[in-house]
């Protein structure tokens, strides 16, 4: 059965981009519609499931990060952010809000083409088939997790889906329980590449995996933070059957 193509949305208010990033990303085979601004939030509930959002952070009236907080509210879409900012601080609050992955303007469309394969990879591979041997539930702590519907499932029975960025990091710690991970572990085993000079976009994440599993950065248990190492999943795993 042939997979059907990739809707993108991409979201600037510059129209010679949406049209080069239309026309380049259509001709390598996806679905591609364009938006201004909080015209992305119609299209994105017109098209109800596209499968990625490109989103350029520096847009008029609703900015990136408004649209990012927005679409976080009922939608684990995966977004890529834009930003010609050179304030890392930009990118980080991006990364915070819920975006899986940036690249700074200018880009060239090739570099923009693998990150979005690379983010598909990661959030299209799991469901509904796992990888032999891997059981479909795991415990760590208070915790279970789904893996074939990405949701984790508390002592009380509630269950929070996980967008593609803080399943594919929850998973990467549940492989290697007890075991320090540095930084540039981390990046090459969630996103198949290295890190970026400086780059902290892996503490970010591991922040808001942390908040989603109930812990403060700060005094977190199950994932402790190795000065001048990395990060430690301390939890016991276990698959249930």
């Amino acid at each position: 059965m042939t997979t059907p193509p990739a809707t993108l949305i991409v979201v600037d208010d510059d129209p010679e981009i949406c049209e080069l990033l239309a026309d380049y990303l259509g001709r390598h085979g996806y679905r591609v519609f364009t938006a201004e601004g909080a015209e992305a939030l119609h299209v994105l509930r017109a098209e109800h499931a596209p499968d990625l959002l490109i989103v350029d952070l520096m847009l008029p009236g609703d900015d990136g990060f408004t649209i990012c907080r927005d679409v976080r509210k009922h939608s684990d879409v995966p977004i890529i952010m834009l930003t010609a900012s050179a304030d890392e601080t930009d990118r980080i609050l991006g990364l915070e809000l819920g975006a899986d992955d940036y690249l700074g303007k200018p880009f060239n469309p090739r570099e923009l083409l693998a990150r979005i394969k690379a983010v598909l990879r990661r959030t299209r591979s799991a469901p509904p088939e796992l990888p032999a041997g891997q059981a479909r539930w795991v415990s760590f702590g208070n915790w279970q997790l789904d893996r074939m519907t990405r949701e984790l499932i508390d002592l009380q029975g509630e269950r929070a889906a996980l967008s593609g960025a803080d399943f594919q990091l929850l998973q990467v710690f549940l492989e290697h329980p007890a075991k320090v991970l540095t930084r540039d572990d981390l990046y090459v085993l969630t996103r198949g590449r290295d890190a970026p000079p400086l780059d902290r976009s892996i503490d970010v994440h591991v922040c808001r995996l942390r908040q989603r599993l109930g812990e403060d950065a700060q005094h977190s248990q199950l994932i402790r933070t190795v000065r001048g190492a990395g990060y430690v999943l301390t939890a016991q795993v276990d698959a249930l059957t």
